[in-house]
C-alpha cells in the first residue's frame, strides 16, 4: 500500500516559499523526496520557478499520481497578487487557511505529515492573528492537552554528527528566562524528548543532556543558583522516573563534535542556546519540529527572507530535509503505535 502524501503550507506569499518549493519539488529525484502537495494559490505556486508544471489537484490523495509530471497544488486563492519581499495583510486569511486545511488533512489521516513554510507574523498579527506563532496556533487547532515542545535538529553527515536541541523557554526576553524558569518546564521537556525519541526517532533508549543555565554551570553558585534550586532538582526526579539524563552541564561544552557523539538530544533553558549552535553547525538544513502534537509538524528552520524574496537565490535544502524529515518520523511513529 502506497503510503499517505505529505501536506505542504503555502507561507507567507511574499516570500520565498513558493521559490524553495518548486526547488524543492524539482530536486524530488535526488533527494528521494516523498510524494507532497502544497495547500496554496496556483499562480502563486507557479511563480516560484520559470516553466514550473503545476498539477492541480482536488483531494490530497490525487498528489501521487502526479507527483512526476508536475508540483502538485491544492488550489486555495490568494485575495492579492504577491509581490516578492512586500507582503500584504490581505492575504493573511489565506495564509492562516493554508496551515488550517493541511492541519485537518492530518487529523483526518488523509496526510502522512505536514510541513510549514515560513510566516511572517507581524503581517499576521496586522490582521488580528492572537498566537505567538505557528507552533501555538497548531497546538490551538489540534486541540493539544500540554504545551508543544519544539525541537531542532540538523542531519549527520559524514563523519560529522548530527544535533538535536530542545527548549524550555521558547520566546522569551533573556531577561526574563532565569524567572520563568521552572523545575516543571523542564520535567515536561524533557519527557516529551524522552517520549519522541523512542516513538518518533526510533532511539529505544534516549540519551538526554541538559545545558545549565549560567556559565561554568554556575561555579555552585558563584555565578547563579539556578543549577542548584530549579535544574538539578528537576534532573533528579526523572532520573527516579528512569530517563537517562546528564547535566546540568555547562553549554559551552555541550555541542562539539565528540560531545554530540554521547547524546541524543540536548535539553536548552532559552532560545539561543539553542539555536546558535544548531545553526553554526548546519545552517542550511537545520529542521524544526513540533512535540506534543497529535499530527506530525515539521518546518524549515528559517523565516521568510524577505529581502531575497523573487530573485532565484534561496536555499530549499532545510525545507527538502524538513520534507523527508516529516516522512521519516510518520514511518517510526507508525511503526511504534503498531507495536
Amino acid at each position: 500500500m502506497a503510503e499517505l502524501p505529505i501536506a505542504v503550507t503555502m507561507g507567507e506569499p511574499a516570500g520565498i516559499s513558493a521559490e524553495i518549493t518548486a526547488k524543492a519539488w524539482a530536486a524530488r529525484g535526488q533527494y528521494d523526496l516523498p510524494p507532497f502537495f502544497v495547500v496554496g494559490d496556483p499562480a502563486w505556486a507557479a511563480s516560484g520557478m520559470s516553466d514550473l508544471p503545476v498539477a492541480e489537484i482536488a483531494r490530497p490523495r490525487d498528489c501521487i499520481g502526479v507527483f512526476g509530471e508536475g508540483l502538485p497544488v491544492l488550489p486555495l486563492a490568494l485575495h492579492d497578487t504577491p509581490r516578492p519581499g512586500a507582503p500584504s495583510p490581505a492575504n493573511a486569511p489565506a495564509t492562516l487557511l493554508s496551515i488550517d486545511r493541511a492541519t485537518a488533512f492530518a487529523q483526518s489521516g488523509d496526510v502522512a505529515a505536514i510541513v510549514t513554510n515560513p510566516i511572517q507574523k507581524s503581517v499576521l498579527y496586522d490582521a488580528g492573528f492572537s498566537h505567538p506563532g505557528h507552533t501555538e496556533y497548531l497546538a490551538h487547532l489540534t486541540g493539544a492537552k500540554t504545551p508543544p515542545t519544539m525541537l531542532l535538529s540538523c542531519p549527520a553527515d559524514g563523519d560529522r554528527p548530527g544535533l538535536r536541541v530542545a527548549l524550555v523557554t521558547i520566546h522569551l526576553p533573556l531577561s526574563q528566562v532565569a524567572s520563568q524558569l521552572t523545575m516543571g518546564g523542564i520535567t515536561a521537556t524533557a519527557r516529551a524528548v524522552a517520549q519522541a525519541l523512542r516513538r518518533d526517532f526510533g532511539i529505544p533508549v534516549p540519551r538526554l543532556a541538559v545545558a545549565a543555565l549560567n556559565p561554568h554551570g554556575g561555579e555552585a553558585g558563584a555565578l547563579g543558583r539556578e543549577e542548584m534550586d530549579v535544574i538539578a532538582p528537576a534532573l533528579a526526579g526523572l532520573r527516579d522516573e528512569g530517563i537517562n539524563v546528564a547535566g546540568p552541564l555547562p553549554a559551552d561544552t555541550l555541542f562539539h563534535a565528540a560531545a554530540r557523539r554521547h547524546h541524543d538530544c540536548v535539553i536548552c533553558m532559552y532560545h539561543d542556546q539553542a539555536l546558535i549552535p544548531l545553526k553554526t553547525i548546519d545552517f542550511a538544513r537545520g529542521v524544526n519540529i513540533t512535540l506534543g502534537l497529535d499530527i506530525v509538524r515539521t518546518s524549515p528552520d528559517h523565516g521568510v527572507a524577505l529581502d531575497i524574496a523573487g530573485q532565484g537565490r534561496a536555499d530549499p535544502q532545510s525545507l527538502i530535509t524538513a520534507i523527508n524529515a516529516a516522512r521519516d518520523i510518520a514511518r517510526c511513529r507508525a511503526a511504534y503505535d503498531a507495536r
